[in-house]
């Protein structure tokens, strides 16, 4: 099995940055494509962002306009969101996931991932 951790989330004003993590232990197998997803009260879990190993292409959701970078660190396996210039539409509760049985990464629905973190929240005043 896989474990997620997300971390580092927390109340922001509008403008501000965070930086979420997620830490990835257990059977680490399938977990070529990572993504990183919110989801807000109300609303169904969109994607943020993606990020496949080795190369370690990426690939964002609308919603991240340019202001969101996901990165990967094979080695220490770790996943990182930094979220530059947050707005109010940003708050949500942001998830890790991995292990999708798609033959695809970049833009890959939340209902093909396998395994996720608890969520970390962020909210934006």
């Amino acid at each position: 099995d896989v474990q997620l951790v997300e971390s580092g989330g927390g109340s922001v004003q509008a403008g501000g940055s965070l930086r979420l993590s997620c830490e990835v232990s257990g059977d680490t197998s399938g977990t070529y494509c990572m993504g990183w997803f919110r989801q807000a009260p109300g609303k169904e879990r969109e994607g943020v962002g993606y990020v496949e190993a080795r190369v370690r292409p990426t690939s964002y959701g609308a919603a991240a306009k340019g202001r969101f970078t996901i990165s990967r660190d094979n080695s220490e396996k770790m996943l990182y969101l930094q979220m530059n210039n947050l707005k109010t539409e940003d708050a949500g509760v942001y998830y890790c996931a991995t292990g999708e049985d798609e033959p695809f990464c970049s833009g890959a629905p939340p209902k093909v991932f396998r395994y996720w973190g608890r969520g970390t929240q962020v909210t934006v005043s």
